[in-house]
């Protein structure tokens, strides 16, 4: 990063009054003794969950705790909202700050609704307003892009101009996958947006929260919007991904000048590098869940009292792996290798 990072922090839902509060001044003595004056309170008053019987958020009722702590801490807040109802709410109630979700980025014709919204509100408006634009729930840098460019219209922006301040980019990645071919995509189509991490849904794990920043950090991201909250084990929402002050304190301090490691720039062979983690986990899991797969097959031939080795079978497996190879224009022999080292582990796991 050529410049201090960008940093969103907060709850993912305010609860109470008392919560919302109390968050915010344990977040603003944190950030003082790191020495970071400048940072966004964030809290989720509108919850689009997938279960009706979770916490569906406090709604218009918080709107009131984040303009008290504008007005009493003078810290900038940002929410999440999903409707042009939502949107007109939070603009009417001083809230400069709004990002898009993941779920609602995943449906177009609802982030039009909402840019829409938003172009008519500043008809009437001059005041700066920010855009935090999450990418899709499923791994799609097209509509991520896409959804960036409807709010650029919006705002009147030209990413061809400059940086844009007005619209932000957040990678929050896919199913607890990073996804950082689709982060890339979109910093080489519109290297002017700001690219934010949010490694708290991305992992889905506070434990993770540290080494995704730092690896964030290596690719030269723009800054972080993490969720902390003063007791995440009672969170209403999310309680494995918060980090508690403290651990936000240890974190900043892990990144401060003098506890970075050196990097020289965000070269192509970084980001492919971590396309290549991405990758191998994913392999690995695969592999994973396919010797469980075995141990099922082995305990059914057993009770049925079959031979676990099934020659045909096996040979049917591997002509449609050989023939996949060569429609993927990959070695032969490689992928027999690799089909033979699979099929005699499976048969260790049966036995």
């Amino acid at each position: 990063m050529n410049r201090a990072p960008y940093y969103i922090l907060g709850p993912c839902a305010a609860e109470t009054e008392e919560q919302t509060l109390a968050t915010a001044k344990a977040i603003a003595q944190v950030m003082a003794q790191q020495g970071v004056s400048h940072w966004i309170f964030r809290a989720g008053l509108w919850k689009p969950r997938t279960s009706p019987t979770t916490f569906q958020g406090i709604g218009n009722e918080g709107l009131a705790w984040l303009q008290r702590i504008q007005n009493e801490l003078g810290l900038p807040c940002a929410t999440e909202v999903a409707t042009p109802d939502q949107l007109r709410a939070a603009l009417d109630a001083g809230i400069r700050h709004l990002w898009i979700g993941a779920r609602t980025s995943a449906n177009p014709i609802q982030v039009q609704t909402l840019a829409d919204a938003l172009n008519a509100y500043l008809a009437n408006s001059s005041e700066a307003i920010r855009i935090y634009i999450k990418n899709p729930v499923n791994n799609d840098p097209a509509l991520w892009i896409g959804n960036i460019q409807r709010f650029q219209e919006a705002l009147n922006l030209s990413p061809y101009e400059g940086e844009s301040e007005g619209v932000f980019a957040v990678h929050r990645g896919c199913n607890h996958r990073p996804c950082w071919e689709m982060a890339y995509t979109l910093r080489q189509q519109l290297p002017a947006i700001p690219l934010l991490l949010d490694p708290s849904h991305m992992s889905g794990d506070v434990h993770q929260v540290a080494s995704l920043c730092h690896i964030a950090e290596q690719l030269e991201y723009d800054g972080y919007m993490i969720e902390v909250h003063p007791d995440p084990a009672h969170a209403l929402s999310d309680a494995r991904q918060q980090l508690t002050p403290e651990q936000l304190d240890d974190l900043l301090i892990g990144q401060s000048p003098t506890n970075r490691t050196n990097i020289s720039g965000a070269t192509p062979l970084r980001w492919l590098r971590q396309m290549m983690d991405e990758v191998d986990n994913e392999l690995w899991n695969a592999i994973a869940k396919r010797m469980e797969v075995s141990r099922r097959i082995g305990a059914y031939k057993r009770e049925q009292h079959m031979d676990i080795v099934q020659p045909t079978r096996y040979e049917q497996m591997l002509a449609a792996r050989l023939d996949w190879a060569q429609s993927h224009d990959l070695d032969a022999n490689t992928v027999r290798a690799i089909m033979d080292a699979l099929h005699q582990a499976s048969i260790r796991i049966q036995q």
